[in-house]
């Protein structure tokens, strides 16, 4: 049984990663309809390596393909341009799902809600999905071609190669 009629959801969720998949499936679990605000070209300019995140429309394509794989068919992919997006306006919204990372955005959307005399979001929380690398599994790091959407570090080929016993 779902927790909430309608949840949502944010992010740039460029290459898709086990980070973005373990957000993306909270929402399935807790909301009947997820509303996804996916960020546009213009948002991402400043982010690390923004030369390198995929376009809008591929960041889209990789989102439906992930929804139809896994079955998910209550859902409305909506483009943002700022970090409230629509769930700052969104009446009918009951939660809003993050990570420990995306807390305070959270707590912004919430801020404006009540600014606009709107109920605030039961914010659901997930854990950060570590790396081998290091404290978390980022699209930065993938984009730098330090670690794969599963947090593996890649091989710069520069290696010493093992020595024959």
């Amino acid at each position: 049984m779902r927790k909430f009629r309608k949840v949502v959801v944010g992010g740039t969720f460029d290459r898709l990663h086990l980070g973005h998949k373990a957000l993306l499936r909270k929402a399935f679990e807790v909301g009947k309809v997820v509303y996804v605000g996916l960020t546009s070209d213009e948002m991402i300019r400043d982010k690390p390596y923004a030369e390198k995140i995929l376009p809008y429309e591929l960041r889209l394509g990789d989102l439906l393909k992930f929804f139809d794989v896994n079955g998910y068919n209550n859902y409305r992919v909506i483009k943002i341009h700022n970090a409230i997006g629509f769930a700052g306006e969104m009446k009918s919204l009951e939660a809003i799902v993050v990570s420990e990372e995306t807390y305070k955005g959270a707590l912004i959307v919430n801020r404006a809600r009540e600014e606009r005399g709107l109920k605030p979001l039961e914010i659901v929380v997930i854990p950060i999905i570590r790396s081998s690398l290091g404290p978390k599994i980022s699209s930065s790091l993938i984009r730098a071609g330090l670690i794969d959407p599963f947090g593996r570090p890649i091989s710069s080929g520069n290696e010493t190669p093992p020595k024959d016993v």
